[in-house]
């Protein structure tokens, strides 16, 4: 798309080489000032919380794509398009589980995502493994209210984790450089 007229990059031409000044596209931007006693952080912290009585819809969504990524490939086996929606849906769950207010979704929900990227063959995944995570994924999210929830969804994500590492392990045995980095300490501590 040509330029509109005046608007081009300016090119100097020397003997040997020339010199191309583009055109500054930032000077059409505004920078906007903040009135005295207006706080865009307050109103922005406003604007999120008229929106947080939507995130618990938003998260069953996200757990709903879960489950049916699930369905498909218990109905219809392991394939790279599968995997793949699998994997997505349980990224996102990763992803968004914090800021829709279940915080304590996300671990199980990445310990399903290593599974399904470390496993050297997806169809050796055990069904029941990824199970056990899409119903803990759901069953944190549904019983999110209770008074002992961090306690049972810690307990789960460390099961889910362990008993994910092993398949891991076995899975990748005849990789040991692999194994190194996939089963290695975490970075931070653990303070749960």
């Amino acid at each position: 798309m040509a330029e509109p007229k005046g608007r081009r990059n300016a090119i100097q031409l020397f003997g040997d080489h020339e010199i191309i000044t583009p055109v500054n596209r930032l000077e059409k931007l505004k920078v906007k000032f903040v009135a005295p006693g207006d706080d865009p952080l307050a109103r922005a912290e406003q604007a999120l919380a008229q929106l947080s009585g939507e995130f618990g819809d938003w998260m069953t969504v996200e757990y709903n794509r879960l489950d049916a990524a699930r369905r498909a490939v218990r109905d219809h086996g392991f394939s790279s398009g599968s995997r793949d929606e699998l994997f997505y849906a349980a990224h996102d769950v990763k992803s968004d589980a914090a800021t829709f207010g279940f915080p304590l979704a996300s671990g199980v929900a990445e310990s399903l995502c290593r599974v399904l990227e470390h496993a050297p063959d997806s169809r050796r995944i055990p069904l029941e493994l990824v199970d056990q995570h899409v119903d803990a994924v759901g069953a944190i999210i549904r019983e999110y209210a209770r008074p002992d929830i961090a306690t049972v969804a810690t307990a789960l994500t460390r099961k889910l984790r362990l008993v994910s590492d092993e398949f891991l392990v076995h899975e990748n045995r005849h990789r040991p450089d692999y194994l190194d980095g996939l089963i290695s300490p975490p970075l931070a501590p653990d303070h749960g």
